[in-house]
């Protein structure tokens, strides 16, 4: 049985939230050091970004069958759910690649900080930092940009359509103003 357009926006609304948390996990620029804090946070939220991600995916997958299934039980607001979470998945796993990114660059910076001292370690640490940085940034855009996407399909109500008046109508009202 389909879902009610209520409960269908507020599936759209649960998964911006789930998605605006794994965002709110990620550390601020100033909160970046590479200890194994930091570690723990992005393994934590890779784990949940993974997860989401196949949530995606997988309701996308069974909600594709199930209206090749039964064509007669689709609506406008099941297709537009269904094309929501679809379009969600593309910036998820853009943040997803991005806290992959991440890893590599904390990878980089925990291994940078045990070298020996010199310029070239400075410089080797400063530029893992920023990528670091920035790979943590870009997730949270994709996120918010997915969560955006999914807000604003779930706000969407169906509008009904507008009938023009007949022209008989069309005539008598403007000969009532003459």
């Amino acid at each position: 049985m389909p879902l009610s357009d209520p409960d269908q926006r507020m599936l759209l609304h649960d998964v911006a939230d789930r998605l605006n948390t794994v965002a709110e996990h990620l550390p601020l620029p100033d909160q970046i050091q590479p200890d194994p804090g930091l570690s723990e946070i992005l393994d934590d939220e890779v784990r949940h970004l993974a997860r989401l991600l196949t949530y995606l995916a997988g309701e996308t997958a069974f909600r594709h069958r199930a209206a090749g299934r039964y064509p007669t039980r689709v609506t406008a607001t099941h297709r537009r759910t269904t094309l929501a979470l679809a379009r969600a998945a593309e910036p998820t796993g853009a943040a997803l690649a991005a806290l992959g990114a991440a890893v590599h660059h904390l990878g980089l910076l925990a291994d940078h900080t045990r070298q020996a001292p010199g310029p070239a370690r400075t410089r080797a640490i400063a530029s893992a930092h920023q990528g670091l940085v920035d790979r943590l940034g870009e997730s949270r855009t994709h996120l918010a940009r997915a969560a955006k996407q999914l807000r604003a399909a779930a706000d969407i109500r169906a509008t009904p359509a507008v009938t023009a008046p007949s022209p008989r109508a069309a005539s008598a009202t403007a000969s009532r103003t003459r």
